[in-house]
């Protein structure tokens, strides 16, 4: 008879990927604060609507430039106050969390797509495609982003999608070189030369075998791109060349408070903040996402 062995009591079972995956991200402190916020930004967003005690448009004749309820002259009504035409600037922030996270998510949505489609082939195929790919990315990085993205926005013309493309063409390279090399280390490994003895094709090979393994770093890239998008596109309305007034997006309420800088400080530091507070939650959630996925740097 054969004995049988019971695992030992102090032997621990191995954990889900996913156990796995959290228990690396939440030991950086930093990247769950981060997500908590992103969490509570995106919600926001998401209920706007419910959340928001008035319309971002509404404006109100008898409430001209309120300061917050916590300072003299403030109202409960107005928690952070009003601005130069009495529309609340509580209201504005919150429906301001949907369009920024639109722009975000809708750039780095794009610029993901074309970016692992072009450095996936350039990886891939390598030879002349690669050498131009890979050029026309260096040229786009040789030049500002901001300045790239103004260039981009006056030739197309002032505007939310315009805005939106020039941003996603700013950042289109850093996808693309971070796909092609990741794909040119995943194409020489024993899985790939399998694969092609098992007669898969090309686009087998790249979409089903090699780009899934690829799609670690790609993520925490898109994570922290949403915040630069998010960055960029807020300089891009702060220059009036992104959303346009009336909409309640935070680079243009900051446009709108220019003037009002000295005598009604709320108008410019609540935005400003929402966007210090958001780009910077979203590059802690980046440094979780990196620390957990790359495993040379698991702890």
């Amino acid at each position: 008879m054969t004995a049988v062995t019971t695992p030992s009591p102090t032997q621990a079972a191995p954990l889900s990927p996913f156990r796995d995956f959290w228990r690396s991200f939440s030991a950086n402190k930093g990247a769950t604060a981060g997500l908590i916020i992103v969490a509570t930004v995106l919600l926001l967003a998401a209920f706007a609507r419910q959340v928001a005690p008035y319309a971002p448009g509404l404006t109100d004749n008898s409430v001209f430039l309120i300061p917050p309820a916590w300072q003299t002259g403030g109202t409960t009504a107005h928690l952070l106050g009003t601005d130069a035409i009495g529309r609340d600037i509580l209201s504005r922030l919150i429906y301001g969390a949907r369009l920024s996270l639109i722009i975000g998510i809708a750039v780095v949505t794009l610029s993901v797509l074309v970016g692992t489609v072009l450095g996936l082939l350039a990886g891939y195929y390598r030879g002349v495609f690669e050498v131009a790919v890979m050029r026309l990315m260096d040229i786009i990085l040789t030049l500002p982003s901001l300045l790239l993205a103004i260039v981009i926005v006056a030739i197309l013309g002032p505007g939310l999608m315009n805005a939106m493309l020039a941003v996603a063409i700013v950042v289109l390279p850093h996808y693309v070189r971070i796909t092609r090399a990741a794909v040119i280390s995943e194409v020489s490994r024993d899985y790939v030369t399998a694969a092609r003895m098992s007669g898969a094709g090309n686009l087998r090979i790249m979409f089903s075998e090699v780009l899934p393994n690829c799609t670690a770093p790609l993520i925490v890239q898109a994570s922290l791109g949403i915040s630069t998008a998010i960055l960029d596109a807020a300089a891009l309305g702060f220059l009036g060349l992104g959303a346009q007034p009336p909409a309640p997006e935070w680079g243009t309420m900051l446009a709108d408070a220019r003037e009002f800088v000295l005598r009604a400080w709320w108008v410019v530091t609540f935005p400003g903040l929402m966007i210090l507070i958001t780009v910077l939650s979203f590059n802690l959630l980046g440094d979780g996402l990196r620390d957990a996925l790359d495993p040379k740097l698991k702890r």
